[in-house]
């Protein structure tokens, strides 16, 4: 599966200004409501609820993408994203809010990193492995 990468990028910034709130807030139940998202993305980038409203009202907008990404290195950096917010979401739903602001912080750092740089922390994580373990996987391939 190929995956447009300006899709990932629009939602690394609805991730980021969720995070935001989160930081804020202090609200555990959002940093849960952010894992939960990050969980669906995770078995399945094109139905996560980001990806579903960049399709309907972003990519409409927009030529076709000149590159595609796999699905793969995506679907990775949802999953470390995801254990990152369910740990900020446990920190801050059992009174340990310190735990909650910094394993926030962490996600938040990768998701402006992504957003505004195009830089996938977890998407490099994953070709890193793959690379050391002798499959590597090209990071993207020219659009048909």
């Amino acid at each position: 599966m190929l995956l447009d990468p300006r899709g990932p990028r629009f939602a690394a910034a609805l991730t980021a200004a969720v995070i935001v709130a989160v930081l804020i807030t202090g609200s555990g139940w959002l940093a849960l409501v952010q894992a939960a998202v990050f969980a669906v993305t995770a078995i399945d980038p094109r139905r996560g609820p980001y990806g579903l409203v960049y399709r309907a009202l972003v990519a409409p907008r927009l030529g076709r993408p000149a590159e595609l990404e796999p699905a793969a290195p995506v679907r990775f950096a949802q999953v470390v994203g995801l254990a990152f917010m369910a740990v900020a979401a446990v920190g801050y739903l059992s009174g340990v809010a310190a735990l909650g602001l910094v394993m926030a912080g962490f996600a938040l750092v990768a998701a402006f990193l992504n957003a505004v740089f195009g830089l996938c922390l977890g998407c490099e994580v994953f070709l890193a492995i793959r690379r050391l373990t002798g499959r590597p996987l090209a990071a993207r391939v020219p659009a048909p």
